[in-house]
């Protein structure tokens, strides 16, 4: 081909001289035009019809080979392979602007193969995402793996063209520096045998509302990737934590709560314990109103006039309340409190429901309620709560009861005034 070039050139007059710089020049500009020329049918043409296609058809897989570019990279090969067959044609292949020509056509069809099979390896972790049952699977870090094998492939390969080498000979000095590789690694291979065991262990899977408190992550897991695992916070921010950190340490899933159909309330009033007293007869004839405990009211009389028939009538002793049983205020609280949650519409019924007594502290007695909610979204599972203890603090004096707090400014301003007074 360069004979014709030199031909075409010495008709057309080209002194001698420049016959050899010209014949290089029309050829690179030979070459240079049709890789570009092939560049932008495949793009402007090629594409635009595989695009049409891909959108005519009623398959999904090729949407998502068309949306991940894996046709646009493979297009990118023809202007390699193209300077790779042209060089050779239009230049001495043994001048030094043919081998850095040919080198360069060899580099770039490594690399770019490279990113075809990342890119293909980007469609099969989306398809598996769309299909898959069991997420589970650490796919997502396996393809990553095989990502740095390929580009790790690559790269020797370019650098054995460079050298001139055989790959072989770049892969027996690697053995000489497996310390190096493994320091610069560690943390990729950290983090594939982490990704390993999250798996087998069903520890945490995309998905997921995880609380890890050390890196400030809470959140639900929208990615689990070779060195890091994404959170996509409640406030919309992202969090990063490398792999490894959730077989290294402790963290917190959710997952159960979500799967068991209810979501926890634990919390507690506090009630002063000066306002505990038992009731008096006038008392207890106020709470018949109330019809979430009647029948408790009715079964408690029964059962104390029954155990009070069988002792020994001493006036003496009939003449105090602490010598028989009596019902207290803040036993009455405590069933209605219960029977308030058990009709309560919001309230999982089918799961643990109750209410205790915690050790009295310095601020009072704790009544613990520890029920679940039937609504686990957030927003509704606040209301729900919020609502409950807002009926439970505003009945609390019906029953003689004080809610605990620590006095304030206005409750020594009322107590200077009564003082005054």
């Amino acid at each position: 081909m360069q004979e014709i070039i030199n031909s075409w050139l010495t008709a057309q007059g080209v002194h001698e001289s420049y016959l050899t710089l010209s014949s290089v020049l029309i050829a690179c500009l030979f070459i240079f035009m049709l890789c570009s020329i092939s560049f932008y049918i495949a793009k402007n043409y090629v594409l635009v019809l595989i695009h049409k296609l891909t959108k005519a058809s009623k398959n999904t897989w090729d949407d998502v080979l068309f949306d991940h570019q894996v046709f646009s990279r493979i297009s990118l090969l023809i202007p390699f392979i193209l300077l790779l067959l042209l060089t050779p044609l239009l230049l001495d292949e043994s001048s030094l602007l043919a081998t850095v020509l040919i080198v360069f056509a060899k580099i770039g069809l490594c690399f770019q193969i490279a990113r075809t099979i990342s890119s293909v390896l980007n469609v099969i972790n989306k398809l598996y995402r769309q299909t898959a049952s069991e997420r589970y699977l650490p796919l997502n870090s396996t393809l990553q793996v095989i990502k740095l094998v390929v580009y790790l492939v690559a790269t020797i390969l370019a650098v054995s063209q460079i050298l001139d080498r055989s790959p072989l000979y770049l892969l027996s000095g690697l053995g000489a520096l497996t310390a190096v590789l493994i320091l610069v690694f560690q943390d990729t291979i950290k983090g594939l045998v982490a990704s390993i065991q999250i798996s087998a262990n069903k520890m945490v899977a995309p998905g997921d509302w995880i609380e890890l408190p050390k890196y400030g992550a809470d959140g639900d897991v929208i990615e689990i990737g070779l060195n890091t695992v994404k959170v996509k916070n409640f406030d919309n921010t992202i969090t990063t934590v490398p792999t490894y950190a959730l077989t290294s340490g402790s963290f917190k899933n959710w997952r159960g709560m979500l799967s068991s159909g209810g979501r926890r309330i634990k919390r507690a009033i506090v009630i002063d314990v000066g306002s505990i007293r038992f009731y008096n007869q006038a008392q207890l004839d106020t709470l018949t109103s109330v019809t979430l405990i009647t029948d408790y009211l009715v079964a408690k009389k029964a059962e104390i006039l029954k155990q009070t028939g069988e002792l020994v009538i001493d006036s003496a002793i009939t003449a105090s309340t602490i010598n028989t049983r009596q019902l207290t205020n803040i036993g009455t609280f405590r069933a209605y409190i219960t029977a308030y949650l058990k009709q309560h519409p919001k309230v999982h019924h089918d799961m643990t429901c109750m209410v205790r007594q915690l050790p009295a502290n310095e601020v009072g007695l704790p009544l613990e309620l520890y029920f679940f909610s039937s609504d686990q979204n957030w927003v509704n599972y606040e209301t729900i709560q919020a609502d409950i203890f807002d009926h439970l603090y505003a009945a609390a004096p019906l029953f003689g009861l004080r809610v605990f707090q620590h006095p304030s400014g206005y409750d020594w301003q009322k107590a200077t005034t009564n003082a005054d007074a």
